[in-house]
């Protein structure tokens, strides 16, 4: 979106509102239906025109917050730039143009963690790259057995 429509007005009031017309009590559940799918894909799917992917994001981080589920909602942004990123699933040579689709993952991601994850984060992406994953991986979710290894949960 360009033209600033998902700034004006209640934003947040209008975010929530199109989550329990879908049917679902928070954003979190509204995004955990839906895993793999991006934040933009996720925001058109709320509201083509006046719901922004930085947005959904911003209700995301909050609601982690409040129930102690940041890890959680780290590794399952991962999922979702991994997805975006690389559709086939994980590389199994990593040449320079699949090296590069690795980075722009982790690169993405890496800017989207909220500040409190960033020290704990940032071996995931280097023991992925020493230790590559089969290929074709795609993790499914926050709860992928590899990412839970890589970032564990720690909230109490």
């Amino acid at each position: 979106m360009t033209d600033g429509r998902s700034w004006q007005g209640n934003w947040k009031a209008r975010l929530y509102e199109r989550v329990r017309e879908r049917g679902y009590d928070s954003l979190t559940a509204f995004a955990e239906a839906r895993p793999t799918a991006s934040l933009v894909a996720l925001a058109e799917e709320l509201g083509p025109d006046d719901i922004a992917g930085v947005q959904l994001y911003d209700g995301l981080v909050t609601e982690a917050v409040r129930s102690k589920q940041v890890t959680r909602l780290v590794r399952g942004q991962l999922v979702r730039e991994l997805w975006g990123s690389l559709p086939d699933g994980w590389p199994a040579v990593l040449d320079d143009d699949n090296r590069f689709k690795v980075a722009k993952a982790l690169g993405l991601w890496s800017g989207l963690i909220p500040e409190t994850h960033e020290e704990r984060a940032r071996p995931v992406g280097d023991a992925l790259i020493a230790n590559p994953p089969p290929a074709g991986w795609r993790p499914l979710g926050p709860d992928d057995e590899l990412l839970r290894t890589l970032l564990p949960d720690d909230e109490a």
